[in-house]
């Protein structure tokens, strides 16, 4: 859904779907021919080329040179089935920015919004609408992760939330407007996927001047504001009780959808120079508001876009480096705690006062996906020990069993793997034994679909959750 908004808010090509093309979730629940002629008999789940809302010539290009370098036609089945989460009608700051990242070999410096070869139908036009988009939301509602369509794209509101919204008894302050906002769970995580779009699309392109052009600069500010608002602790110095810059409550009989204290979490030690998260990237409520895989690749790419604002605002160019930096300072302070076990690791989150949660999910950011984000290489001595608990059962989330090894998630639950454990796994290792078995595992885990669904109990691979 989030690519119909971008396409429609920037006038790219968007193909006229005929109506009797399936809605992709529904299509994807069965098999279609032709299959595949390995082992698997994958089952052909591209959509046929006259139900594809947008096509792209280099993408289709790059398709086809990897089938001449993938020998096992099961395996370049699997290629084909790219992870996407569009079962919902609105745009998540995080999902969207994340399914663009396999797009980004694509991208070059003849990409750039000034580049003579423009065309409508290009990934570097897909980013700079994906960009400009969420650059508006977040100046407009900073807290907020999911959005509704824009005006411009011409299409109504999604009245999900909206509808039950008194049922479900939201309620969030800072406020937000449902004809905007899709939901409001703030998540440093999504904010942090703004800045790696960014960033992204930049190193790619070296186009500065897209970034001058419109309100990049007014989101970043935005951003800013909000995270040193969110290094506030609890109390203040005499005792006294912070209010909390933002507060979300709902009404809901299941943990990870609440959050405790009035809305405002439990307590925390502030200005150490970490950024409170309220949510995980799973969308469930964090324990500790110190969400470290959050924080660090909140200061990864702060810093790194910090050389983008350089151009257009020196100073803020300079505090999104000092801020970077504090954060990565305090990461190293508070964020390296002893294990019984495995010794020095990386919590997955801490408040300051001497708590730690233990654990990761597979939600990027993660703990295992430190080196994916760029904040620390595969070869630091702290991560290899931290990989070494996440892919054990020390690990509370980490699932084990016949079909599925991976780490999982309270979203799910215990016992349902998600295979974008797997694949961090395997990105994040040179391990060529490693990755193979992670490859082998996925393969075995479609439960005859050829796609790689969202979750998958460890011992029965006709247990899944979506389909796709």
């Amino acid at each position: 859904m989030w690519k119909q908004l971008v396409l429609a808010l920037t006038g790219m090509a968007v193909a006229d779907v005929p109506s009797d093309c399936p809605e992709y979730g529904e299509y994807a629940k069965a098999r279609h021919a032709p299959y595949s002629s390995g082992r698997f008999q994958y089952p052909s789940q591209r959509p046929e080329p006259r139900c594809r809302s947008y096509a792209v010539p280099e993408v289709e290009q790059t398709i086809d040179r990897v089938k001449g370098s993938i020998r096992d036609p099961d395996l370049y089945a699997l290629f084909l089935a790219f992870v996407t989460t569009g079962d919902i009608h609105a745009m998540w700051l995080r999902d969207s920015a994340n399914q663009l990242q396999s797009y980004k070999p694509i991208l070059n410096s003849t990409s750039g919004s000034n580049a003579t070869n423009t065309n409508k139908s290009d990934i570097a036009s897909l980013y700079r609408g994906t960009i400009n988009l969420q650059a508006r939301y977040i100046t407009k509602f900073p807290y907020c992760n999911a959005f509704q369509p824009p005006p411009d794209s011409k299409l109504p509101p999604n009245n999900h939330k909206r509808s039950l919204l008194a049922k479900r008894g939201d309620t969030v302050n800072p406020p937000y407007d449902p004809n905007v906002v899709w939901e409001c769970k703030y998540e440093l995580d999504s904010l942090s996927a703004f800045l790696q779009l960014s960033w992204d699309y930049y190193e790619a392109t070296r186009d500065a001047k897209f970034f001058g052009k419109y309100g990049w600069a007014a989101a970043v500010k935005a951003i800013l504001k909000l995270a040193s608002d969110m290094m506030q602790g609890t109390y203040t110095d005499d005792g006294h009780v912070n209010q909390s810059p933002y507060t979300w409550l709902r009404d809901a009989n299941v943990a990870t959808e609440v959050v405790s204290n009035g809305g405002a979490g439990n307590p925390v030690l502030g200005n150490i120079g970490l950024v409170r998260s309220f949510f995980r990237p799973s969308d469930d409520s964090t324990i500790y508001q110190y969400f470290i895989p959050a924080n660090m690749m909140f200061a990864r790419f702060l810093k790194a876009c910090a050389e983008i604002m350089q151009t257009i605002d020196a100073s803020a160019a300079a505090q999104m480096t000092s801020m970077a930096e504090g954060i990565d300072k305090a990461v190293q302070q508070y964020a390296i705690v002893k294990h019984p076990k495995f010794g020095d690791i990386y919590a997955y989150e801490v408040d300051g006062l001497g708590s730690t949660n233990f654990m990761d999910d597979a939600n990027v950011p993660s703990l295992l996906s430190i080196p994916h984000l760029g904040f620390k290489p595969n070869t630091d001595e702290t991560y290899k020990r931290t990989r070494q608990f996440v892919l054990s059962r020390s690990n509370p989330y980490y699932g084990f069993g016949p079909v599925l090894n991976s780490t999982g998630g309270p979203h799910l639950g215990p016992g349902m793997a998600w295979p974008m454990g797997v694949i961090i796994q395997t990105m994040t290792s040179d391990d060529d034994d490693e990755i193979t078995r992670g490859i082998r595992q996925l393969m075995g885990s479609t439960s005859g679909l050829g796609l790689i669904h969202e979750s998958v109990n460890t011992w029965d691979d006709t247990r899944w959750s979506r389909s796709w």
